[in-house]
């Protein structure tokens, strides 16, 4: 069956630019870069110009830019990285992090800052959640689920006027600020100064990269203990040997994306708002946009469809050639309704009745005509 996909918030085709830059250090170049023999000094060159080149897309020194197996990793070692120097500390999240930041943050003495109805962090009551122990906040750039943009100019100027008053309280204690930024990449500015952010975290396969490909920007005054520990590798921050062609396609497809964003998210915005004429023609009274209009990714449609069971969605959609997702792609085999949608005051029954429509560099116009006919007919014959 021509299959349409429609989530690509779970994982995107590898460019064939960055498979073609990969290639060589399958086989040719294969060489362990710690060696020191010529040719694994020439690996070692390579990994390092993709270091640099990542370094230059966030802004950051090359030193800053740590190389991981994807985001949930770099993540974990935000979270308990940080926390493992402070551990009588606390740690601030949101309401709709993604899980590979919750679970580590739980772990921990954890606060967590609610959400609009619409998604977006309220800064109010994540002052009022953030208490003089507290060491590190992370706030996502964008959500997984529902693609709302987050404030994080916002929260960064936040924490620094709690930096300012510790100061003036003679606390030292450092106060971090970390956001996933995995579903932001292909879209969203990612330069680490503007944003303020001192922590940042990237997935190769939401950017047409390879899977299990990741960067963890930290900056150099960030306090991280080791979560893996051996050789030294990455700042000594996460040893063993170096996933050299995942480390080059990673800087390939974060600079193709980032060259790219500008575009796509004019092309996509548009092709998005095509979908969402149709739906609000064919089956208005049937729909519930998820999330927030004016501050959301340009690829990302959220649905519910009252009395509707997404799962069965879903599978009518695939028999159609449809294939889109209920949530996040990690917590698909999680029988318990989105935490997301539960955060932004969604019934337990409306989160079981959602889909998540994201988009991606093949999405065309004519893919969102046959997306809506097909959901037109599922709604309109239940």
């Amino acid at each position: 069956m021509d299959y349409i996909y429609l989530d690509h918030a779970a994982a995107t085709p590898m460019s064939e630019s960055v498979r073609t830059a990969m290639q060589p250090y399958f086989s040719d170049n294969f060489y362990n870069p710690s060696a020191t023999y010529l040719p694994a000094r020439q690996a070692r060159g390579a990994l390092e110009d993709a270091r640099h080149h990542v370094a230059m897309y966030l802004g950051a020194r090359p030193t800053e830019v740590i190389f991981t197996a994807g985001g949930t990793e770099a993540n974990n070692v935000a979270i308990a990285g940080v926390m493992a120097n402070f551990p009588n500390c606390s740690v601030t999240v949101s309401a709709i992090e993604h899980e590979s930041v919750l679970e580590p943050a739980r772990q921990f003495n954890c606060s967590v800052a609610l959400v609009s109805q619409e998604g977006r962090v309220n800064p109010a009551d994540l002052r009022r959640k953030i208490s003089e122990d507290t060491v590190l906040v992370s706030i996502m750039y964008a959500n997984n689920e529902v693609g709302t943009i987050q404030p994080i100019r916002e929260v960064a100027r936040l924490l620094a006027e709690l930096r300012a008053e510790r100061k003036q309280k003679g606390i030292d204690l450092p106060l971090y600020f970390h956001s996933d930024a995995c579903q932001a990449t292909n879209y969203l500015g990612l330069q680490v100064a503007s944003l303020g952010v001192d922590m940042m975290t990237l997935n190769g396969s939401k950017i047409y990269g390879p899977k299990q490909t990741g960067v963890l920007y930290a900056s150099s005054h960030v306090q991280l203990a080791p979560l893996i520990r051996g050789g030294g590798q990455e700042r000594t921050l996460r040893s063993g040997t170096e996933n050299v062609p995942g480390i080059i396609g990673f800087a390939a497809a974060l600079g193709e994306a980032q060259q790219m964003r500008a575009a796509e998210t004019t092309r996509l915005t548009e092709v998005k708002n095509h979908a969402l004429h149709l739906l609000n023609r064919t089956i208005p009274s049937k729909i519930i946009v998820n999330g927030s209009l004016k501050h959301r990714l340009p690829n990302n449609i959220h649905l519910t469809l009252p009395g509707l069971d997404n799962e069965r969605l879903l599978v009518e959609l695939e028999m159609r050639g449809i294939l889109a997702a209920a949530g996040s792609a990690c917590s698909a085999s999680n029988e318990e309704p989105s935490h997301v949608l539960r955060a932004m005051g969604r019934t337990a029954e409306e989160a079981r009745s959602s889909l998540r429509i994201t988009l991606g560099r093949s999405t065309a116009l004519a893919d969102m005509d046959r997306f809506v006919q097909a959901l037109t007919e599922i709604v309109k014959s239940n």
